[in-house]
């Protein structure tokens, strides 16, 4: 071997020992990349675990957000989950289609988002011609089609639940009108079965109800005596649910009922009130001394409203107040009367009538004794009025008293108020339901909301959370 070879060989032994040892060092750091991240998941896999094990003070699914974007960013694991709920209630129309996803720890149901749309009159208004019905129900279809994958049509469940409008029907009507939705739904891509489309039992309506509420306040694991009650006031009828856990709660066993919740059922109290409302009781109290014409005169509605249209159940009403001998009010400039008297409703006989309504709609119970030592959120028409009233934000909703829905009563019904001629009969409705159905003192706090974090209250969550969770199960 000649000295030029032998100077070349040894140049090039150097060079490749280092170019082994840069190969082993890339190596070494790229595993040990890998295991810190590895680390990192596993150490807040055991973190939350922990927390969520022995601290019953955090949410359900505490820390599992951080934890499924670890995952998915490091392990590829993302597992989406999506529901579809028709809400058809007595005044609208509504869908609802939900996104979750799988929580990489447990599996839980984690939502992400909804489209919430609507459109009126509601389902029950199309008794007499139930192929318009239906037609008011594809196009929310339509809607909920554009929010989800098409990827995941055939894995989404779809379901469609009638309240109050439909139970008020008679069965023959509700039925054509159900099955002309079950027609639509044979041609829909969504997931779908025989007990996809029902009229859904009032208790269902509370528990869902009062699941949503708790499942958006991260209260839905905690324990029971730390959720809140939910009051849900319908056009048809209204929901008063709450977690049982006082003796006198449990001597109701008809009343008594499992929610479903991540860790297991929990049991809840609730009653539906059929014909409690907000527009069956106005209905009822617009035909007080009327009989069932269409042309009414109401107590509760200020004597200068003449011949408004209220729409109930595919029937037109034309309300007026009182033509003589009602009270009047001298009107106020500052500290001067300046002699104008305007006509104003009888605050006590509109009371009494709705008082009698409510008495005798709920004569045969009794206000549930637990109810005032709870936490109360209420929504739906209870929200609505408020907000029209003044008495919260409409956009970020908050708390009032029973007794500021009894003031707010007694001033809408002393006003002559053409633009909103059925709030004084609406707020008394209220605040008597409240005192006098429920049994709540006029000190007691109730807060109002429409959202919680983003995110409509509706019973509509509580329905896709249970379908999904059976779906499991199948």
């Amino acid at each position: 071997m000649s000295n030029s070879e032998l100077r070349r060989r040894k140049l090039k032994e150097p060079s490749e020992r280092g170019n082994a040892r840069k190969r082993k060092v890339k190596g070494v750091r790229s595993s040990s990349i890998q295991t810190s991240l590895l680390c990192l998941i596993v150490s807040g896999t055991l973190l939350t675990l922990f927390l969520v094990l022995y601290t019953d003070q955090i949410p359900w699914y505490a820390g599992n957000r951080i934890v499924d974007q670890l995952a998915k960013q490091f392990l590829g694991y993302h597992k989406p989950v999506y529901a579809v709920v028709i809400d058809a209630g007595s005044t609208g129309s509504r869908v609802l289609a939900y996104t979750f996803h799988e929580s990489y720890l447990g599996g839980y149901l984690v939502l992400d988002k909804e489209l919430f749309e609507y459109n009126k009159p509601g389902l029950s208004s199309f008794a007499k011609e139930p192929q318009k019905g239906v037609e008011k129900i594809a196009d929310l279809l339509e809607k909920a089609k554009k929010e989800i994958p098409k990827e995941y049509w055939n894995q989404t469940p779809l379901i469609l639940k009638a309240t109050a409008g439909l139970r008020l029907l008679p069965a023959e009507q509700a039925d054509n009108l159900l099955d002309a939705v079950r027609n639509l739904f044979k041609k829909t891509p969504f997931l779908t079965n025989d007990k996809s489309i029902e009229i859904m039992d009032g208790t269902d309506e509370g528990i869902f109800s009062w699941f949503t509420v708790n499942f958006l306040l991260n209260k839905i694991n905690l324990n029971p005596a730390q959720t809140v009650a939910a009051l849900d006031l319908g056009g048809g009828s209204t929901q008063v649910t709450f977690s049982a856990v006082t003796p006198s709660s449990f001597k109701d066993k008809e009343n008594i009922h499992e929610a479903l919740a991540p860790s297991g059922p929990i049991p809840v109290f609730t009653h539906s009130y059929l014909g409690l409302g907000l527009m069956a009781a106005r209905k009822a109290v617009i035909s007080y001394q009327n009989a069932d014409t269409f042309n009414v005169t109401c107590e509760c509605v200020n004597p200068v409203v003449r011949n408004k249209k209220f729409h109930y159940h595919g029937n037109d009403y034309y309300v007026s107040g009182l033509e003589k001998n009602y009270p009047t009010l001298n009107v106020k400039s500052d500290d001067l009367y300046v002699g104008e008297q305007i006509p104003i409703v009888d605050f006590s006989k509109c009371s009494n009538i709705i008082a009698n309504y409510i008495h005798d709609i709920s004569s045969t119970r009794k206000p549930p004794e637990e109810l005032p030592l709870k936490t109360i959120f209420a929504f739906s028409y209870y929200y609505d009025r408020a907000s029209e009233a003044g008495l919260i934000d409409f956009d970020t909703g908050g708390q009032v008293k029973v007794e500021d829905f009894k003031k707010a009563a007694t001033k809408s019904c002393h006003r002559a108020n053409v633009d909103q001629p059925f709030m004084c009969l609406d707020l008394t409705f209220i605040w008597l339901l409240l005192e006098q159905g429920f049994g709540l003192g006029l000190d007691t706090n109730i807060y109002l909301y429409k959202k919680i974090k983003g995110h409509e209250i509706s019973w509509a969550l509580g329905a896709a959370y249970n379908v999904l969770q059976q779906s499991k199960t199948t």
